[in-house]
């Protein structure tokens, strides 16, 4: 089962972002990339009301550390922070990487990505 984490802020949708990003470098994980959502559904003439982005964040050496432990580790690699505007104000949202390593069913994965999602989520917390 997919345990997730959610945290909505006061800030705006943009804000969110640019902060998120920031306490995501002071944590020591970069993000590799960010898809705004809304935009490609506008794109291709798909109606959605509302802002929603992923950014896909990695710290290499953890990404690393996973793979080495067990290599079908990459199947969840890079971890991945949802961020969707609700009632005017960020949201950030993200699949707990423990519970997608868990699948793989080693003790020494799980224990390496709790490590991390405490990361994360302490992270996102600031924000």
């Amino acid at each position: 089962m997919l345990q997730e984490f959610i945290h909505i802020t006061q800030k705006s949708f943009e804000d969110t972002i640019i902060d998120l990003k920031e306490a995501l470098m002071q944590a020591k994980f970069g993000t590799l990339c960010q898809i705004n959502m809304h935009e490609k559904f506008k794109d291709k003439g798909i109606e959605f009301q509302g802002k929603i982005a992923i950014l896909e964040i990695c710290n290499p050496f953890e990404a690393f550390a996973a793979i080495n432990i067990h290599p079908q580790a990459i199947y969840f690699l890079p971890c991945k922070f949802i961020v969707k505007e609700k009632d005017g104000v960020g949201a950030i949202e993200m699949v707990k990487p423990s519970s997608l390593m868990n699948l793989l069913e080693e003790p020494r994965l799980v224990e390496l990505a709790i490590k991390v999602e405490t990361a994360l989520i302490n992270a996102a917390l600031t924000v």
